[in-house]
């Protein structure tokens, strides 16, 4: 049987990332993701839907992500779907979350004095989650190239 379980996101966070370390030395970084939708009704009406997500972040990801973001900040994710199905008070509860396997910042770093997001001078190294291929993208790179540009 074929199966296929991808999901990008692109929104902004809806919390400060929640940074948890394991007694096994694992960094877990929980934050939720606002992600809407724009569209008019049959009668012309434009109206908004937004979903929330919940996303976990597993390892250097996680640091990362706890170290640079904020509430508010936007940021585009891949991962992949979980279910997650417990017991409370003798009612059976669920979930579908989404587990981080790669990320990227998007939007610019914030001016001083706005609070939250990363800060030119020290931006993200490349990440070297466990995920191949995972990167946390350079947030300095857009500065760096306005100096070189002409115009």
């Amino acid at each position: 049987m074929a199966s296929f379980n991808k999901v990008i996101l692109m929104g902004n966070l809806t919390r400060d990332p929640e940074m948890r370390v394991t007694s096994g030395g694992l960094s877990i970084c929980k934050l939720g993701l606002a992600v809407s939708r724009n569209y008019s009704t049959r009668e012309g009406e434009r109206r908004e839907e937004t979903t929330f997500v919940d996303i976990d972040a597993f390892g250097k990801q996680a640091e990362v992500i706890a170290k640079y973001m904020r509430k508010g900040r936007p940021i585009m994710i891949e991962g992949r779907l979980k279910f997650d199905q417990w017991e409370s008070d003798g009612q059976k509860r669920s979930k579908l979350g989404v587990i981080l396997e790669n990320f990227q910042f998007v939007g610019g770093p914030r001016e001083e004095g706005e609070g939250g997001g990363y800060e030119q001078s020290s931006p993200p190294a490349r990440n070297s989650g466990s995920t191949p291929g995972s990167t946390a993208e350079n947030a300095g790179d857009a500065g760096a190239l306005d100096e070189d540009v002409p115009f």
